[in-house]
């Protein structure tokens, strides 16, 4: 509950918002839901229930983490948003995360009879056949027991390092003399599978699937035969993520070698919950959780496995059933693009590309045909997330071992991809590309490329700004945009963002294009006024927004004064939004969905304006850290026939009753869907691609 405070005119100064914690719970709740729906696909109901899982150790390991370290300050941060505490937050977090987990819990149930008609089971050891367990006997006994590290905790062996994420088994013990002992068993080992796979020994001739962590457990009296197993469990925790990279920044060292140390010690940080397979009694229970310093409250029990390699066992086995799947959709190519000269075609006239829709092949083309193009001078690009085998560093690569002058800003600040992007580095270096780590303070998040080239004795520039990553493996799974320009304004204006980046500092001014920190948030918050000084004349006033998340306090109050005069608002907020509309006399001109589905919907898109509106799309969400703590880039959208797209695929978006739901006044959502629903959005602009690349849609 937000504390009592009360602005003037009377009102709570807090009640349009939401807290921003308690708004991601409710997104993540949206994704279970995903899990319970009948009418998608069995093997994506289960995928659903891997990343309710995934989602909810993230946020444990990265927001829940930093409230605790928060909470031990006296007087510490309080939400802007909502006046609560961390310890009121996290107090609001504890019941909310019991509420889903058993909810996830009954989801799982209800899925494993589905998976069972299909003639596969998870099962637990009991659950096995005779001949089914002799052989699950065979293969831990052979294959599995010899290659298991078990310890048990004594004077002279402390309690073992446990990974974040990673299944243990774990047991109390105790000795012939009656002495007690607690005993851990890592489940997980290169050496062999984390499920086993049991087919063709039961008389209902099914497939059965077993973890190997729950064949440890069960065979515990076998790992340790000079013990008595008083009580056991699987158990796995997840560790506080949540480090301050440049607080422990020293000058002295190079900061590559900084942030690998930083990722060494996010690995050591403090258990932030405890997830349990089976019961425990309050004594084991207060023994684990004085071994790993954590309090008692943040210990759950969980009925689904603790891993989510049964799951994904089970789908791989199922995979070849087209009908437990979604219809399979391939990106297409833009009709846009009637060439191979990707350079030609951009100098020509703008380029939109709508991913997973659209294929990024053409980006990856112009990449390629910068690198081998003698009057290219040069490649400018910001690295945030790639993928494991990316065609975007090999063509870095080509360019600079070609003699361009490639300056490549790869963010070694990614969460969880900073390793990867450390690695990522190294290579870019030993090709010859000037490669640099960022700003002091800041993340830079863009997605800008720039690529400079000779024509007689002038010089063209190509600018793409995307609202995704350079990543060709997500942009077949979200939702983005990219849009390719030979416009000379905004060329000069990339370049400018770039020599600030190469020399440590932000962009202080722009015209064309919005840069944060310094040039996006002020440039919303004058667009929102503008459009509030329209409705005050009795003109037509619009905003539409299409983002991952809403927590900027700046914004979303300007929001509010624009909903007051009579600013039509629309917003497509994928995640956690913090403003609540419907509010009588204050937010009843602002609507909001989210829209759940297939794919992530990733893409910003900023509208203002009712007639002949700007469209921007760029890589910033308007949540602070983003406004005020990342360099980010947004652009406009200058073609007329490019911005109508935009528009349109807003406006799809906003339509749809398939996959949307409606935030209330409350805060809370509902589900737009009737009996008459018509086709998802996604589903209809996969239609749309098909039918301009003159293909046929798959059945």
């Amino acid at each position: 509950m937000a504390k009592n405070s009360t602005a003037k005119g009377g009102q709570d100064k807090y009640m349009c918002f939401v807290n921003r914690e308690l708004s991601w719970l409710r997104f993540n709740e949206r994704v279970l839901e995903e899990a319970e729906d009948p009418d998608a696909p069995l093997l994506e109901r289960l995928n659903f229930i891997n990343i309710f899982q995934s989602n909810l150790d993230e946020f444990y390991m990265v927001r829940v983490g930093g409230l605790k370290d928060a909470a031990m300050i006296a007087g510490g941060p309080v939400d802007v948003r909502t006046g609560m505490t961390a310890k009121e937050q996290l107090a609001a977090i504890l019941p909310e995360t019991v509420r889903l987990q058993k909810r996830r819990d009954a989801a799982y149930a209800e899925l494993m009879r589905l998976v069972e008609r299909q003639g596969v089971k998870i099962a637990s050891f009991g659950e096995l056949s005779k001949n089914e367990q002799d052989f699950a006997r065979i293969k831990f006994k052979e294959d599995i027991k010899p290659l298991l590290f078990p310890a048990i905790v004594g004077k002279r062996q402390p309690f073992p390092f446990m990974k974040s994420g990673e299944v243990y088994g774990f047991a109390l013990l105790e000795t012939r003399s009656g002495k007690r002992r607690i005993a851990i068993v890592p489940s997980l080992s290169p050496m062999f599978p984390r499920t086993v796979l049991v087919a063709g020994m039961s008389a209902k001739n099914r497939v059965a699937v077993i973890g190997v962590d729950e064949l440890i457990l069960h065979f515990f009296e076998d790992i340790f035969p000079e013990y008595k197993v008083i009580e056991k469990s699987l158990i796995r925790i997840v560790r506080n993520a949540d480090i301050d990279e440049e607080q422990v920044y020293d000058e002295g060292i190079d900061y590559r070698a900084h942030m690998a140390e930083v990722i060494k010690r996010r690995k050591k940080l403090a258990p932030v919950k405890l997830e349990l397979s089976r019961d425990l009694s309050p004594a084991a229970v207060a023994e684990l959780c004085e071994a790993l310093r954590l309090e008692k409250k943040w210990v759950f029990r969980i009925d689904a496995p603790l891993s989510p390699e049964p799951i994904n066992r089970v789908r791989d086995i199922l995979a070849d059933k087209p009908k437990l799947s979604y219809a399979r959709r391939i990106p297409q190519r833009s009709p846009l693009i009637t060439s191979q000269d990707m350079i030609a075609e951009i100098l020509d006239h703008d380029i939109l590309l709508h991913y997973p829709y659209e294929s990024i092949t053409p980006f990856l083309d112009l990449l390629r045909q910068a690198a081998r193009d003698p009057d290219v001078i040069s490649i400018q690009m910001t690295l945030y997330r790639m993928a494991k085998n990316s065609k975007v560093i090999e063509a870095l690569e080509e360019a600079a071992e070609n003699g361009k002058e490639v300056d490549v800003l790869v963010e070694l600040k990614a969460r969880f991809d900073e390793e990867n992007n450390i690695n990522w580095s190294k290579l870019l270096e030993q090709a010859g590309c000037r490669v640099i780590y960022g700003i002091d303070g800041l993340k830079v998040h863009s997605k800008l490329c720039l690529i400079t080239r000779r024509s007689g004795d002038d010089i063209q520039y190509i600018t793409q700004v995307g609202t995704g990553n350079y990543n060709e493996s997500t942009a077949r799974l979200y939702t983005d945009l990219s849009v390719m320009t030979s416009n000379r304004d905004i060329g000069l204006e990339a370049g400018r963002v770039f020599r600030s980046l190469l020399m440590g500092e932000t962009v202080k001014e722009t015209e064309h294009l919005m840069v944060a920190p310094n040039c996006l948030q002020n440039k919303i918050l004058d667009k929102i006024s503008a459009e509030i000084e329209k409705a005050e004349r009795g003109e037509p006033a619009y905003i539409g927004f299409k983002l991952n998340s809403m927590t900027d306090i700046k914004i979303m109050n300007r929001l509010i004064k624009a909903s007051r005069a009579g600013v039509r608002i629309e917003m497509a907020v994928r995640g956690i939004c913090c403003l609540k509309p419907g509010i009588k006399d204050y937010t009843d001109n602002i609507r909001i969905i989210s829209v759940v589905g297939r794919l992530l919907e990733h893409s910003r898109i900023y509208i203002f304006g009712a007639e002949d509106p700007e469209v921007y799309i760029g890589s910033a969400d308007l949540m602070t850290r983003n406004t005020e703590k990342r360099v980010e880039i947004a652009a406009p959208i200058l073609e007329p026939e490019l911005r109508k797209r935009v528009l349109s695929i807003f406006r799809d978006v906003m339509a749809d009753t398939m996959q949307a739901r409606e935030m209330l006044p409350d805060g809370s959502y509902r589900r737009l869907r009737t009996a008459g629903s018509a086709p998802s959005v996604q589903e209809q602009l996969y239609v749309k691609a098909y039918e301009a690349a003159g293909t046929a849609l798959p059945e």
